[in-house]
């Protein structure tokens, strides 16, 4: 069920009003000393969640600023977009945490989203840049 704080209607919302949102996903690990998943299992996923805008993946566009993954299986993830105000700032972080939440190993995940520090070109990886024509 989607959280009900994220309103996927936020076009052109002041960043103020979703610095801080979180998308919740999954459930907590029904035996939590399983094996944790693979962090490159958790890029992956993340690598299936496309900025609507830019044809490159939000792992690639330097998007996700940090992925916590904790003892008990659960993963926080920080993230931000490539611009306040972004049509999708109601809807990103929770598809974010889906994909997350999908890996084997996994449990309960929360992606917040912040703009702080603000997303700039120079976070994109090298195979981003190339694929936009940066270089």
């Amino acid at each position: 069920m989607q959280d009900p704080m994220l309103n996927p209607y936020m076009i052109g919302a002041d960043p103020a009003e979703t610095e801080g949102l979180t998308a919740y996903a999954g459930t907590p690990l029904a035996d939590p000393t399983a094996p944790k998943a693979e962090m490159n299992k958790l890029v992956e996923a993340m690598q299936t969640v496309y900025d609507p805008e830019i044809p490159v993946d939000i792992y690639e566009l330097g998007l996700i600023y940090k992925i916590d993954q904790r003892d008990d299986g659960s993963v926080g993830i920080l993230m931000t977009l490539t611009a306040p105000g972004c049509p999708v700032a109601g809807e990103m972080p929770q598809e974010v945490a889906d994909a997350a939440a999908s890996v084997e190993g996994v449990g309960e995940v929360d992606v917040t989203l912040t703009w702080d520090p603000p997303w700039t070109k120079d976070l994109m990886s090298e195979d981003a840049q190339l694929a936009l024509g940066l270089f």
